[in-house]
């Protein structure tokens, strides 16, 4: 059990069945009347999000993720398929499970997957992934890391904006968090 007074923004807990991930929270204290606390929340299942109010120090249940180091290890249909890298388990996922991030997910990456008991809630990819640029528009002479940026396809089809001066066959590294471009991978 977790009090509403230590709600912070990461924290999940149980409400309805369902597990729920604090994304914002306020302690109010009116004038009059008790404290309460304003918090917006995000379901890790469905992605919904909605606002709900608690009152100071009410406990509710938190919910207990197993988070699990796995391997993708290849994609059949729709279906991404990952290996524990401790006990050989497979597991597989459909594309809309995995959300956007499917597209910066490659074969042998290892990514982190959080499960509620039995069941897989999300998958978390590295903050950066090095990719290859299959597809780009050619650079011309002259063009300077400051002249500005053009869309690149990588090796997974997500597309990023890179600067100028970067051709087919370069590996970049990308932040897939905010989907943009770090740099040049380091040979």
């Amino acid at each position: 059990m977790i009090s509403s007074n230590d709600f912070r923004p990461g924290v999940t807990i149980e409400l309805d069945g369902a597990v729920w991930r604090v994304v914002e929270f306020l302690h109010v204290k009116p004038g009059k009347g008790a404290a309460f606390v304003r918090t917006k929340l995000k379901n890790v299942q469905t992605g919904s999000v909605v606002e709900r109010t608690f009152r100071a120090a009410e406990t509710v249940p938190q919910a207990n993720l197993e988070k699990r180091t796995m391997q993708h290890t290849y994609k059949e249909a729709d279906q991404f398929v990952f290996m524990d890298m401790e006990t050989y388990e497979e597991a597989s996922l459909r594309t809309d499970q995995i959300g956007d991030r499917v597209k910066y997910l490659k074969e042998g990456m290892e990514v982190n997957v959080i499960r509620w008991g039995e069941q897989i809630m999300e998958v978390e990819l590295p903050n950066s992934v090095v990719l290859e640029v299959t597809q780009t528009d050619p650079g011309l002479k002259g063009d300077t890391a400051t002249g500005g940026s053009k869309p690149a396809i990588v090796e997974t089809g997500a597309q990023v904006m890179v600067p100028l001066f970067i051709t087919v066959g370069e590996r970049i590294k990308v932040d897939t968090r905010t989907d943009t471009y770090l740099g040049r991978e380091n040979a």
